[in-house]
């Protein structure tokens, strides 16, 4: 990967829906080798995606919150039935596997307080394998 796939990333990471002239113009190439490109980053698996970033308050989702879970045990039986069950909730954005004081760190797109709270009563701690949840509750994103 050299200067140019970089910069054909980070244009592709501000806007995915920019066309390829548009980015062949941006990096100084032509349509054609930008495509091959483009293509190149694709196959090799550089490109997972391409993703589309919503108002999340037009869309009620208005609050985000980090939620820190530990697990009563770590077996490797017990940590992927929890990923599945987790990452089955719709609320729940990313879930990542940490080290530290905590094993998950998700984060939550929620309409508000009060749905948050019967997400956390209803859905996630009822996941049997929950020992903790701590939350962090998000007040300006600021990138």
């Amino acid at each position: 990967m050299d200067a140019i796939d970089r910069a054909i990333l980070e244009i592709l990471e501000e806007n995915a829906k920019l066309g390829t002239k548009e980015i062949a113009q941006q990096v100084g190439l032509s349509v054609t080798p930008t495509y091959e490109r483009i293509k190149k980053l694709e196959r090799e698996g550089v490109i997972l995606r391409y993703t589309v970033e919503l108002d999340k308050k037009k869309i009620g989702r208005g609050l985000q919150v980090f939620c820190y879970v530990s697990l009563k045990e770590h077996n490797l039986d017990l940590l992927r039935r929890f990923e599945q069950e987790v990452i089955a909730l719709p609320e729940v954005v990313s879930c990542y596997h940490i080290a530290g004081d905590h094993d998950y760190a998700l984060l939550v797109d929620i309409q508000d307080m009060d749905t948050y709270e019967r997400f956390l009563r209803h859905k996630l701690t009822t996941i049997p394998s929950i020992v903790n949840v701590r939350s962090s509750f998000v007040m300006n994103e600021i990138r």
